[in-house]
């Protein structure tokens, strides 16, 4: 199925050649004409040092993460060289759901679901292995929410030869079986957390014996185990800004591709639960915008179980529930909160990426939350036109992209829409199954459940009047 722009047919799917891959990913915050506030020192209230990061995290990422210079940072060759064996993914144009949905706006998506982990996930996992292999360690730890990001780094841990202990928030190790047997597959322990391995595992049970778990809990045990543990530093999935940079292979492969064809998007849609898959797919395009050179619509979803940016306070808050993580200035919920066992999916997260906080503070972008039964009939809409099972994060996405083609039905503007297709849903059939027998319900957090939430946040200075 073909079309025409330009004097140029567009494909249904949109390849880009191994030459055609990125040599460097994009520093979105080198761009940002205001930066967004360092991480402080939790004890100090200063700004954290490389150091002092260097105690959790790898050296090389700390330099990544400390870097707000540099606008493209080289993608080493063996890293390029593993991108070889899943990138570069495809850009689709999503004819059939455009007839199904009678719409003018023309729909693509960026598929990164064409690897065994299932997701984007791997574009930073064996980025973070290959350093930490770099830097001579033995073993790395986690944290997994819907587990696409444990499965990802225990394959790219696998490959480097580097022991994974993985802390999956206990909710998904009940539900999705088969995504943790995946990560012990490739050699990693799988635990679920909270758990009575760590210290701080042990309070938060302690205070909340029956919770299922946030990433905010198992970040926190992982973070705990890889500071006492020799040769041992933890590798974080989303949120801080090193993870948005590795994922801006997303956006630049999407914008090669889109830029081949002549095609310019008017609105680009991702989910958000930390923050990276949104911060990667919108680099290159926001990197644009904040130099005056588009006036494109980004949307960030989110799940109304768990909405950081459209409820949320910018403030400075701990990235874990355990209070052990420096304090990141963005959208919080308060490390404190702990999202409803019946969310389905991941995005599950507290807080978000400080980058995308900044750019949806400063009015760069908007964000919109949506409900869970509206997210997975999108899901199955979308999957009996377009052929793939989408993971429910990515349907977060998907739903907002049909609400703007349904927009553009009634007035009749051919807008051009692109949106991530983060994973796939396979490891997702608990969740498809409760939606499918109607057991599946819409949790919204009340304001009293946010103010517990927001009681947690770090009584400091900077947070005064917020």
């Amino acid at each position: 199925m073909l079309n025409n722009l330009n004097n140029k047919k567009i494909p249904t799917k949109i390849y880009l050649s191994e030459e055609e891959m990125p040599k460097a990913w994009m520093n979105i915050r080198a761009a940002m004409k205001e930066k967004h506030e360092p991480f402080l020192n939790p004890a100090t209230l200063q700004p954290c040092t490389a150091e002092e990061l260097s105690k959790v995290f790898c050296s090389d990422v700390v330099e990544q993460e400390l870097d707000q210079e540099n606008l493209f940072i080289p993608i080493p060759q063996e890293i390029r060289e593993f991108y070889k064996m899943y990138r570069p993914s495809p850009l689709t144009r999503a004819y059939f759901l455009e007839k199904l949905l009678d719409t003018p706006a023309e729909i693509y998506y960026k598929f990164e679901g064409n690897n065994t982990s299932g997701s984007h996930k791997l574009n930073s996992a064996v980025a973070q292995a290959y350093y930490a292999k770099l830097e001579g360690l033995k073993s790395v730890t986690t944290e997994t929410g819907a587990g696409q990001w444990g499965t990802a780094l225990a394959m790219a841990c696998a490959f480097f030869g580097l022991d994974l202990t993985v802390y999956m928030v206990k909710v998904s190790y009940q539900q999705k079986p088969f995504r943790r047997e995946v990560m012990r597959t490739y050699g990693a322990e799988v635990i679920p957390s909270p758990s009575n391995t760590t210290d701080v595992g042990r309070k938060i049970l302690a205070e909340f014996p029956e919770t299922g778990g946030s990433l905010g809990c198992a970040i926190s045990e992982a973070v705990e185990k890889a500071v006492k543990t020799p040769d041992c530093r933890y590798l974080l999935g989303s949120v801080l800004d090193h993870v948005v940079l590795h994922q801006s292979v997303i956006g630049l492969e999407s914008k090669i591709a889109m830029d081949k064809y002549g095609i310019r998007p008017d609105v680009v849609i991702g989910c958000a639960g930390g923050g990276s898959n949104l911060g990667g797919l919108i680099a290159p395009f926001m990197v644009d915008k904040l130099n005056g050179k588009n006036d494109i619509d980004f949307i960030a979803v989110e799940p109304a179980s768990c909405p950081s940016l459209t409820r949320g306070k910018y403030a400075y808050d701990f990235c874990d529930t355990g209070k052990t993580t420096p304090l990141a200035r963005m959208y919080t919920l308060g490390s404190g909160f702990m999202p409803s066992p019946n969310h389905a999916g991941g995005l599950r997260y507290h807080g978000m990426s400080p980058i995308v906080s900044k750019l949806y503070h400063d009015g760069y972008m908007r964000a919109v939350s949506v409900e869970q039964t509206e997210v997975f009939k999108a899901a199955e809409q979308f999957a009996r036109v377009e052929g793939t099972l989408p993971a429910p994060e990515s349907a977060h996405a998907i739903k907002v992209a049909i609400d703007e083609a349904l927009k553009c039905k009634k007035t009749g503007e051919k807008k051009v829409i692109l949106f991530g297709l983060t994973g796939t849903g396979y490891f997702d059939m608990t969740a498809y199954g409760a939606y499918n027998d109607g057991k599946m319900s819409d949790y919204i957090p009340t304001d009293e459940d946010l103010e517990r939430g927001f009681a947690s946040l770090p009584d400091i200075p900077q947070n005064k009047g917020i």
